[in-house]
């Protein structure tokens, strides 16, 4: 059985690291990039081919707004910088999420 009279010591402990690695996060981004491919409606084109040769990658970035899908187009170039931002979003939800099971497991010790 643990020790509980070091316990809150390690509970702040813990919180401070999350804390601190929060600060350290750049700007998060919710949702998704998603990359397409697709074909056109020329019937002579290479995407209607065997095997076809579909026309792409398009990017774009999807989210929820509202309850409602959102999707905006993404150029190439920019791809690494929402990937980056996505990954941050991420990794705060996951801190966030420990941070709250400190906090209940704290409540749940105490009688």
């Amino acid at each position: 059985m643990p020790d509980r009279g070091n316990a809150p010591a390690n509970v702040e402990a813990r919180r401070g690291e999350i804390v601190a690695e929060i600060a350290t996060l750049g700007l998060p981004l919710p949702g998704s990039l998603v990359e397409r491919r697709n074909r056109c409606a020329s019937p002579g084109c290479h995407c209607h081919a065997d095997p076809p040769q579909l026309h792409g990658p398009y990017l774009s970035w999807t989210r929820k707004v509202n309850n409602k899908t959102v999707t905006r187009k993404v150029p190439a170039e920019e791809a690494e910088r929402y990937r980056a931002r996505m990954d941050n979003a991420r990794r705060l939800r996951r801190l966030v999420s420990e941070l709250e099971a400190l906090g209940v497991n704290e409540m749940d010790r105490k009688p």
